[in-house]
């Protein structure tokens, strides 16, 4: 049975956006040789929402956070540059950063139930 799910980025510049998740968000990774590194995922859950082409089938990354003030103050003290204010809703809080070499991914305070430590 599935046993856990593989995440890729596509980027421009994949070695400036594994230093950055290397050295910036310090996810512990392994080599799989030649400096590919794959990085270890925090805690993840998977949702669906609607979409209406081109939308539909389009897929996002959006970390997760207990406090969004907080840790985007953290990550801007270690230069990440961050590409809004955030936004709230009624199931989370929203911004997004820029990757380099990989553009943008979301930082996001849920509001909502979490299911990624369901048995």
């Amino acid at each position: 049975m599935i046993n856990g799910a593989h995440t890729i980025i596509y980027a421009s510049d994949a070695e400036r956006a594994r230093a950055f998740f290397r050295d910036v968000l310090d996810l512990p990774n392994v080599d799989a040789g030649g400096d590919w590194l794959i990085f270890k995922s925090p805690p993840a859950e998977v949702a669906f929402h609607p979409a209406a082409p081109p939308e539909s089938g389009l897929h996002a990354l959006y970390f997760m956070c207990d406090d969004l003030e907080a840790t985007m103050a953290e990550l801007a003290g270690k230069g990440v540059e961050f590409n809004s204010d955030i936004s709230e809703a009624r199931w989370g809080r929203i911004t997004t950063f820029l990757v380099p070499g990989a553009g943008e991914v979301g930082l996001y305070q849920p509001l909502h139930p979490l299911a990624y430590d369901l048995e």
